[in-house]
């Protein structure tokens, strides 16, 4: 695969369909042979800052870095000179001359943006408040896994049109799937996003619904999603968003509207009883744990496409 030159990847909507194809070809690779990218980060540093609290995206990505001959330095968002007031812009620059990249994980996704401008090294989005590229990477290697494609194939996502909706949004369009989002009135994904997404399902022959009935989204699907209903900086809504979300939960009853071999996804951390139910998350059809270690193998192939 082709590297990329000083690319930055802050969504799933900044990789053309061919690149996005390709990344995922070589995530899979990366599976297949992790020996191929020992030392493709050789002399390499990389930051990750983490402003918001991690597990998967801070193991996966430092064990990436490690892996693959690099060394991560690890920083909270309090350890630097951000939470003193140094200017975003500021903190990219002298970032920039110590370091080969910059994985960040934040709130605000302008705060990326505003990163990335001035930064003169690849900035790579591990979450923000609209987007969660990384995750949608493993995502769609988890279904090319269990489901030989995405072409054509039906994803039904149920609950709050987040972050990880508009990935999902993003890479199921962009690789030819029907993605439909189920969601409460007034938790719709952001609407550039839908239309945005439109566009690209025109191009490729896929498909973007979102709906409020989650009974209808989940009928014939051949995979089901689902994400926490209170994310991060939400824990004051918890309590009146269960109520809201509560016929969105993906259950016995959902995965029998689905597709006879649909596959259960969740992004985790999983809360059982909410969201999703203890016997779907644990039973036969759920891929989550192969979900949660393609993150490891996709951010390989993404750190080595933008900087090997």
């Amino acid at each position: 695969m082709t590297a990329a030159s000083e690319r930055d990847f802050l969504s799933i909507d900044d990789l053309s369909t061919d690149e996005l194809v390709a990344l995922l070809t070589s995530a899979a690779e990366v599976k297949r042979e992790p020996d191929s990218v020992a030392a493709a980060l050789e002399g390499r540093d990389v930051a990750l800052i983490f402003e918001k609290p991690s597990t998967r995206t801070r193991v996966s990505f430092e064990a990436a870095v490690n892996q693959m001959g690099g060394r991560a330095i690890v920083l909270r968002g309090d350890e630097l000179q951000l939470g003193r007031g140094e200017t975003i812009e500021d903190t990219a620059r002298v970032l920039s001359r110590y370091v080969d990249a910059i994985v960040v994980r934040t709130f605000g996704h302008d705060r990326l943006e505003r990163l990335a401008d001035a930064s003169d090294v690849p900035v790579v989005n591990s979450l923000s408040d609209y987007s969660h590229p990384c995750q949608a990477l493993a995502d769609m290697q988890t279904i090319q896994e269990h489901r030989g494609g995405w072409e054509g194939k039906v994803l039904t996502y149920l609950g709050d049109g987040n972050n990880v909706a508009h990935s999902l949004m993003f890479a199921g369009t962009k690789l030819g799937m029907e993605v439909r989002i189920a969601c409460p009135e007034g938790y719709d994904p952001d609407e550039k996003v839908r239309t945005r997404c439109e566009t690209i399902a025109g191009d490729t022959g896929g498909a973007v619904v979102v709906t409020h009935d989650a009974g209808a989204a989940a009928g014939g699907a051949e995979v089901l999603y689902t994400d926490v209903w209170a994310s991060m900086g939400q824990e004051d809504e918890a309590e009146a968003r269960r109520q809201v979300f509560e016929p969105y939960r993906l259950d016995a009853s959902a995965l029998e509207r689905a597709a006879p071999d649909a596959i259960v996804m969740h992004c985790l951390p999983a809360h059982r009883g909410e969201e999703i139910a203890a016997d779907v998350i644990d039973g036969p059809r759920s891929v989550v744990w192969d979900q949660a270690e393609n993150r490891l193998h996709a951010q390989k192939a993404l750190l080595a496409w933008l900087l090997a």
